[in-house]
This record gives structure tokens, sequence and C-alpha cells, in this order.
């Protein structure tokens, strides 16, 4: 008597486990992707309590000049010498209606530094530089300011 196979039955179920793997492979990338979108050089800014926003800072045409702990100065990402300041700077806003420089400093980075750096960019012929800080959250606005360094 021969044997009668019969056809499997329909699974009604979902199978989840490619949209997991495909969900985790996403998760790894974006992990790996999201640090380098940073724009410019890392730097932990000045915290103030009386911040100014300035929204044009985060856009990407925007002109920013990062001064990091131990000097070093970057037009955007790329490096840039103390003496080239100024010449960069002008090419970079030869062409553009708005003319404003964004510097943002590394909390520790010495104050004359940051001067010379202004100083260089007005020689640049810039008249608008913003100063970029990061405000403080959380505190009440009579409170006393919180200690910069720990």
């Amino acid at each position: 008597m021969p044997y009668k196979i019969t056809p499997p039955s329909e699974v009604s179920e979902i199978n989840v486990t490619p949209l997991v793997d495909v969900m985790l492979v996403l998760l790894i990338i974006f992990m790996v992707i999201t640090p380098m979108l940073q724009k410019g050089a890392s730097v932990d800014m000045v915290r103030t309590q009386n911040a100014a926003k300035m929204p044009n800072a985060d856009k990407t045409n925007a002109v920013v000049l990062a001064v990091t702990r131990d000097g070093r100065i970057f037009l955007g990402s790329n490096p840039v010498k103390l003496s080239d300041v100024t010449s960069k700077v002008k090419d970079r806003i030869q062409d553009r209606l708005n003319k404003t420089i964004y510097i943002k400093s590394d909390t520790r980075t010495k104050y004359g530094r940051v001067v010379a750096i202004v100083d260089d960019v007005r020689a640049a012929g810039v008249q608008n530089i913003g100063l970029l800080t990061q405000k403080i959250q959380g505190q009440p606005p009579n409170a006393p300011p919180a200690p910069l360094m720990p």
C-alpha cells in the first residue's frame, strides 16, 4: 500500500526573524555613522546661563571656526594654522551675502588664543562674529551659575 504524501498546511504566523536581522543591521549602521555626521571639530563649549540663540550656526553652509583645548584651529572640519586663518576666512566668505563667522571654543582653551583668532577674523573683513556657547539646562533664572570645572 503506497503512502500518501500530504502537502504541509499553510503557516499563518509571521516570521519575524528576517525583520529582526534587518533592524539590527540598520541599528549598527546608524551607530557607526552618527559620530561621523558631527560638523567640525568636537569641543566642550563654554556653558552660559543667558546664551543667545543662533539658529544660522546650525545650517550646513555656516562658517564655523573651532578651537580645541590644545589650541588647534579647525575651519569646518579642516585644520588651519593661526597664520592662515585670515586668508582662509577671506576665501570662504568671498562670494557670500551673509558674512557671519561662528567661533566655538573649548572651555579649557586659553583666552589669548581665542582673542587672536577673533582678531584674525576681523582682519579678514568680517564684522559679524558669533561666539557659540552651550546653555545651562535646568537652573532657575536667579540661581548662582554652575561651576565650569569640577
